[in-house]
């Protein structure tokens, strides 16, 4: 005798389907991994960038003293990174060429060279004059080793200014000086050559009845 299996309406429940699902906090970690991995990178490649955002300058081995020549036997190359380009150009930079340049004031052992502390020989050979200018005269960031034309410009209305020297050297200046009646004065000292020498008493009589004014040069 054969069984024969009944069939009828309900059969059994049929196993749901497998389907791949994704993990959607998986997708989430995978993102935020990517995300770090640039930022890494491109902390990376601004951190190389800047590796070599330095400017090499000059810095004294031992104290140098006024007058004497600049070589390398007395300095020493730094690389140092300034905040501003201002302040970069204020340094004697190594590529400059030392001939020929002497101490034009006194510089510390280890101290950066500064450019105005770097001139020529030949203005140490030069006469001194001293000249008491009005802040409204002369460029405010006016600073030792500046080229300047030097005019008077007379105190009588309708007076036409006169130049007294072209091309001098400024060798000192001091800081702001009689603050009075809401004016400043600057005690600055030219170097004045040899055929400068001539026009001194001319330009004094015109100092005396003017007011002297400081014109940069480029250079």
């Amino acid at each position: 005798m054969v069984d024969t299996a009944v069939r009828s309406g309900f059969g059994a429940p049929a196993a749901p389907a497998q389907r791949n699902r994704k993990a959607r906090w998986k997708d989430g970690r995978l993102v935020l991994g990517v995300l770090l991995v640039a930022i890494t990178a491109l902390a990376g490649a601004k951190l190389l960038s800047s590796a070599d955002d330095t400017t090499t300058i000059w810095a004294a081995k031992h104290e140098l003293k006024l007058g004497t020549p600049l070589t390398t036997d007395d300095l020493t190359t730094v690389r140092v990174r300034f905040t501003s380009s201002d302040d970069s150009q204020r340094y004697l930079s190594a590529d400059a060429a030392l001939e020929g340049l002497v101490v034009g004031r006194t510089v510390g052992p280890g101290e950066f060279v500064p450019k105005d502390a770097a001139v020529p020989a030949s203005d140490r050979d030069r006469t001194e004059m001293p000249l008491s200018v009005a802040t409204g005269h002369l460029p405010s960031d006016t600073a030792v080793g500046d080229l300047v034309d030097v005019w008077v410009v007379p105190k009588a209305e309708g007076q036409p200014a006169r130049p007294l020297w072209s091309s001098v050297r400024v060798l000192q200046i001091d800081s702001l000086k009689g603050v009075a009646g809401g004016s400043a004065r600057r005690q600055i000292t030219v170097g004045l050559t040899q055929s400068d020498l001539p026009r001194i008493p001319s330009a004094l009589t015109a100092i005396s009845a003017g007011e002297p004014t400081l014109v940069r040069k480029a250079g």
